[in-house]
């Protein structure tokens, strides 16, 4: 999803319009982690853009979102570019740590 979402449309109610740019945000990413993943992949991952045009989005998390577009909206910023791209995820196993109890032993 690369898309750019008004926050102030003639007509709209700007907290409706907030929400509703929240669900279709919302309602991709689910679409996305639904889909049946590939032999060898263990999860669904996302990289993302945010910012207020596409020329000045910056790579953020995608937990950060919505507080980015809360942010943007008490700016009053006219609009916000928002990219999610879906990435295939490899779980890595946690590195064996050394307990400092048992070296003692």
């Amino acid at each position: 999803m690369k898309k750019t979402f008004p926050l102030a449309l003639e007509g709209k109610h700007p907290e409706r319009l907030l929400e509703a740019t929240k669900h279709e945000i919302r309602k991709y990413i689910k679409r996305e982690r639904r889909r049946v993943l590939p032999e060898g992949v263990d999860y669904c991952d996302f990289d993302c853009k945010f910012g207020a045009s596409k020329d000045t989005a910056v790579v953020v998390h995608l937990q950060e979102l919505t507080a980015l577009i809360d942010g943007m909206f008490k700016e009053g910023a006219p609009q916000f570019y928002v990219e999610i791209l879906a990435t295939h995820g490899h779980r890595k196993a946690a590195p064996a740590s050394i307990n400092p109890d048992d070296a003692s032993t």
